[in-house]
């Protein structure tokens, strides 16, 4: 069962320094209340694991925008301009990773596995500083896993033990990232009374969720 905490007391359990997974892809499925938040308490020196960096004043763009970020792990940043720039002056560091292999190496870390075997990016840029493996006469990248100190997920019902219901596209990132972070913060559009989802609509079961987001403030 998660705990049903308000949103300023769950993101201040994050410390400065900490890895973060953070759902959605160009913000859609993203948790706008805890990227709010995190600005407003200046979680500082964060590194971000997400599929992009959205757009200025957007989504993720928020937190690049406001000087929070010093490390992005994603697959691409060409919508945010503000990344482009931060990384050309040396103000984040960047790794970029093939979309596929971005969600393989976060699942990978989910269900303890050692490694994602794949043969994209191979003979380009993505090989760079990467281990490989030949396999009957191929070559394959031995892409590790990725895990997270914690990932901040957006769905769009929740019941009142955490269970998670997640809309169309918003499925793509938070369900995995949710099984590879140590702590898995969540807020949800609607909380519900327990029994009212659907068994089958649960895309992450509340055991996975240390905190569900109350929709109250704690400043009233």
């Amino acid at each position: 069962m998660s705990d049903i905490t308000y949103l300023e007391d769950a993101v201040a359990r994050i410390p400065d320094g900490s890895v973060l997974m953070i759902g959605g892809f160009m913000g859609v499925g993203t948790p706008p209340r805890l990227i709010d938040e995190l600005v407003k308490q200046q979680k500082t020196n964060l590194t971000v694991i997400a599929n992009d960096t959205a757009r200025p004043g957007f989504g993720i763009g928020k937190l690049v925008e406001a000087g929070l970020v010093s490390k992005v792990i994603t697959s691409h940043i060409g919508t945010n301009p503000m990344t482009q720039q931060k990384m050309i002056a040396g103000e984040i560091e960047v790794e970029l990773v093939p979309q596929g292999t971005l969600a393989e190496r976060i699942r990978a870390g989910g269900h303890g596995l050692g490694a994602v075997v794949t043969p994209t990016g191979v003979g380009t840029p993505a090989q760079e500083g990467q281990e490989t493996i030949e396999i009957d006469g191929e070559t394959f990248i031995l892409a590790r896993p990725l895990k997270a100190d914690f990932a901040l997920i957006n769905a769009k019902q929740a019941d009142y033990l955490g269970n998670l219901v997640y809309n169309l596209t918003a499925r793509n990132f938070n369900p995995v990232m949710a099984m590879a972070a140590e702590t898995v913060i969540a807020e949800a559009q609607t909380i519900v009374p327990t029994g009212a989802l659907a068994p089958d609509l649960i895309a992450t079961p509340h055991v996975l969720v240390d905190y569900l987001i109350s929709k109250e403030s704690n400043n009233g």
